[in-house]
């Protein structure tokens, strides 16, 4: 029986779909597998039974990353599951941000009292019309799953629309409608868009990638949206942009103290992918890929592993094992399963940055001695049966 704990309310489309063969428990102690929202897992203590860590969402930063390669946990995202949650409040982000409808819906409560207030509305209606978003350029940072929903449904809307991502994936590319326009150079989309959508992962190259300089290279009047996280945008350039009139309007689901006090600032309280239905997502989304891992050690969606995929085993063992990317270590795993007469039937290695995972089934049960000296090798992390 496979005990799995649920560090945060997740959904029941979610944990519905467990079959009898696992148990939710209060306990993360002897939990083999954790599923995990916003809570922040950083000062947790991983149990030594622990194999993986699903988070139902994308944003991964709440997770030890480099804590639990190192122990050969899995940790899972779910990338695309709360796509069209989050695109929906983007464009809720552009039309807010064109006709300050926040702008006009407050005056309006300030007058509420005013017993001419529809002669009133009518006198005072221009200082919050704004402009239409039709024919507009918009720019899109990041074509992932959010970013291409955002970049067809303005595209859709009549707005012309330059993407730029220069990691972008086979399939994203193909989902991206014709009237995209694929930009080679971030610059090209600062200099050039009215409106600016950032849906880039936060990585070092990307921490505060909106600052002075390239806010300098905008176009004046430009409005900026940011749904995708709080530290890609230098709050101190943005609170000057707004101030010089440079950005006309800044729309971010992140607010902190600075943001929530800029003149001209829409702070929407992280409501992105905050709907029923993304929360349902997310949960089938991370649970689907927890099982298939638990159940077959296979991975899809892993931010701190490779993709790897041998379906399900047929043979009499198999086993994973997760180690360093470094060389030799597919020689030394099978000179010990040879030196101890076990044959392979299949295998496969896949390396991601400093880890690699090497996924082999065996033609005969392997020893728990055999399995020891694999732990044995310098760089090997964990070694784990599947079956």
């Amino acid at each position: 029986m496979r005990k799995i704990h649920c560090i945060n309310n997740i959904s029941k489309c979610g944990t519905d779909l467990l079959t009898e063969d696992y148990i939710l428990t209060d306990s993360m102690e002897d939990a083999q597998g954790v599923l995990v929202r916003s809570t922040s897992m950083h000062d947790m203590e991983l149990p030594a039974g622990l194999l993986a860590v699903a988070r139902a969402g994308a944003g991964v930063n709440n997770i030890p990353l480099e804590k639990c390669a190192e122990k050969g946990i899995v940790v899972f995202n779910t990338p695309g599951a709360n796509a069209n949650g989050v695109k929906e409040l983007v464009l809720a982000g552009l039309f807010l941000a064109s006709r300050d409808v926040v702008g006009g819906i407050n005056w309006c409560q300030g007058i509420k009292e005013d017993p001419n207030i529809a002669k009133t509305v009518e006198k005072g209606k221009k200082d919050f019309a704004g402009c239409e978003i039709k024919g507009k350029k918009l720019g899109v940072i990041g074509l992932g799953a959010i970013g291409a929903e955002v970049a067809n449904a303005a595209a859709a809307l009549g707005m012309e629309v330059y993407g730029y991502d220069p990691y972008i994936s086979v399939n994203a590319a193909w989902g991206l409608t014709r009237d995209v326009k694929h930009i080679t150079s971030a610059d090209t989309i600062y200099e050039e868009c009215d409106y600016i959508s950032v849906h880039v992962p936060l990585m070092d190259a990307t921490k505060e990638m909106i600052n002075a300089e390239t806010i300098e290279k905008m176009k004046n009047g430009v409005i900026v949206l940011n749904f995708a996280r709080d530290l890609l945008v230098n709050d101190d350039a943005m609170a000057a942009a707004l101030d010089s009139g440079k950005v006309a309007r800044y729309v971010t689901d992140f607010p902190n103290p600075k943001s929530v006090n800029m003149k001209g600032c829409i702070a929407i309280p992280h409501l992105g992918a905050s709907t029923e239905e993304s929360e349902d997502n997310c949960a089938k989304m991370a649970v689907k890929e927890m099982m298939e891992y638990l159940e077959n050690g296979n991975i899809k969606n892993s931010v701190n592993f490779p993709s790897c995929d041998m379906g399900v085993c047929r043979g009499a063992n198999r086993i994973a094992v997760f180690h360093q990317n470094i060389p030799n270590m597919i020689g030394q795993v099978t000179g010990i399963l040879a030196a101890d007469g076990v044959n392979i039937s299949d295998m496969t290695n896949k390396s991601k940055d400093k880890f690699a995972y090497t996924l082999l089934d065996l033609e005969s049960k392997v020893e728990d001695a055999t399995i020891k000296k694999l732990n044995g090798i310098k760089g090997v992390c964990r070694v784990r049966v599947v079956k």
